[in-house]
């Protein structure tokens, strides 16, 4: 709540990510058969727990976060993550310094409804670029999010015109607040 009051336009969570819903984001986002995955936003590291426990051993796996609290308490909870102080626009960046042009996932925390249009579009357009064709992009709203205008634009609009394939879970209700998960694939 803390980070929410003092970095209100990067931070949109009230309390951290249930396990319940880390676990069905993770699950959608089919790990198990990922090579390379990337996390936008991982706040207190809630879903990047649940990532290193379903990732294959061998798989590629970075998280970025703006806000440098954030960072310190995820690499405190998940040492075993690497964790990258920056913005999601610059995944490709850390990717091809680690030898790689794509991911298989991406896995996102990100506010969307907090952004403006242009930083929405510029996030989208970064994650279309990263992902490999057929590539999955999971990320998930307050249940109530999709309903105003900004939620709507970007859930019902955005994401849909850039990915065209996106599904939308039932609610998480074992959240606070309740949730809902989109799950976007690369066309191939």
């Amino acid at each position: 709540m803390k980070e929410v009051l003092r970095a209100n336009k990067s931070t949109g969570a009230i309390a951290p990510s249930s396990k319940q819903l880390a676990d069905v984001v993770t699950e959608l986002a089919e790990l198990s058969e990922a090579d390379v995955i990337v996390e936008y936003g991982p706040g207190t590291g809630v879903f990047t727990e649940a990532i290193l426990q379903k990732k294959r051993k061998d798989a590629y796996f970075i998280a970025l976060e703006v806000n440098p609290e954030f960072v310190k308490y995820t690499r405190k909870r998940c040492p075993g993550a690497l964790v990258i102080e920056d913005s999601a626009q610059n995944a490709l960046k850390h990717l091809r310094a680690a030898g790689y042009e794509h991911c298989d996932a991406i896995v996102s925390g990100l506010p969307w409804t907090r952004f403006d249009d242009a930083l929405q579009d510029e996030i989208l357009d970064a994650t279309f670029e990263v992902l490999r064709p057929g590539g999955r992009f999971v990320t998930f709203a307050y249940a109530t999010s999709p309903m105003v205008p900004s939620g709507k634009k970007f859930f019902k609009g955005k994401i849909k015109k850039k990915f065209g394939n996106v599904r939308q879970s039932k609610p998480i209700w074992k959240n606070f607040p309740p949730c809902v998960v989109f799950i976007a694939h690369k066309p191939e």
